[in-house]
């Protein structure tokens, strides 16, 4: 079984994939490391020096490759499910289960509002208005994605462990 973990950025994908990982000793990858490691350029150099689109092909070819791999947890890219038919490929192998990390958007901008510069979508937004409303319009954007996993786990107030062990009682 290959376990996908989806979501908006800061919702806990990779903190709770490792968790979950080690709880049930599966490998881990966190597909934007794992992205960069192969292309040996950071995900924020490689959005400003190939663009966005360039990006998003990448992650298809990556993302079909991982899913056939066995006792793997992969923590996904936040926009990852939202382009091409990323998510269609996910959905439709039988040994893949997609989980959902559903964050609210007060979770999201407290977790995501002071390490904004880090992440190349958000980067820009200095303003806390507007940073909400960014926040806002583009989880109501991905939401559609995100909404057609197998499961949706809710992260609000728990820690990783905690959704870990949510994941392991539904799924086990």
């Amino acid at each position: 079984m290959t376990i996908v973990l989806l979501g908006y950025m800061g919702s806990g994908k990779s903190s709770v994939g490792q968790c979950l990982a080690d709880k049930i000793s599966f490998d881990f990858i966190d597909f934007d490391i794992f992205l960069s490691e192969k292309e040996g350029i950071s995900i924020p150099f490689l959005f400003e020096k190939k663009g966005e689109i360039y990006f998003r092909k990448l992650e298809a070819n990556y993302l079909y490759e991982l899913l056939n791999r066995k006792n793997t947890i992969i923590s996904l890219g936040g926009g990852t499910p939202c382009y091409g038919n990323n998510m269609a490929t996910i959905n439709k192998s039988d040994m893949v289960t997609s989980i959902y990390l559903k964050a609210a958007i007060p979770t999201l901008i407290e977790r995501l509002y002071n390490e904004r510069k880090k992440r190349p979508m958000i980067s820009h937004l200095d303003n806390l208005d507007e940073f909400q409303e960014f926040i806002g319009k583009h989880l109501f954007e991905r939401s559609q994605f995100y909404l057609q996993s197998d499961f949706s786990v809710v992260t609000d107030h728990k820690t990783p462990d905690q959704i870990a062990e949510d994941i392991i009682t539904l799924l086990f």
